[in-house]
């Protein structure tokens, strides 16, 4: 399987090999003796052949990450609305210049 990794890292490092095509890219496997599932993965299009060779295992996201990013506010059943906070007004302080 390193083997195997290794060389998905080398054809994203070099361009020739990343945008070749799949019947350059399978020859080119096949010259660097590459596992059989990488190489079938390459030949048909198909990643069932590395999910078999890398022990693929589906991963749900947890579910905290499937909804938005903050509580939304609901409306008050009474009939009451609450009203914005307002900043505080300006005490009329000044502070002396350093």
């Amino acid at each position: 399987m390193a083997d195997t990794i290794e060389l998905l890292e080398a054809i994203g490092r070099d361009a020739s090999l990343r945008h070749a095509s799949a019947e350059e890219l399978t020859k080119a496997l096949e010259q660097a003796q590459a596992s059989d599932g990488l190489t079938a993965a390459v030949a048909t299009g198909d990643n069932k052949w590395l999910f078999n060779e890398l022990g693929h295992m589906p991963m749900e996201p947890p579910q905290g990450t499937q909804g938005p990013c903050r509580e939304e506010d609901e409306p008050e059943e009474d009939g009451e609305t609450e009203q914005p906070s307002q900043p505080a007004p300006d005490s009329g302080q000044s502070f002396p210049d350093r």
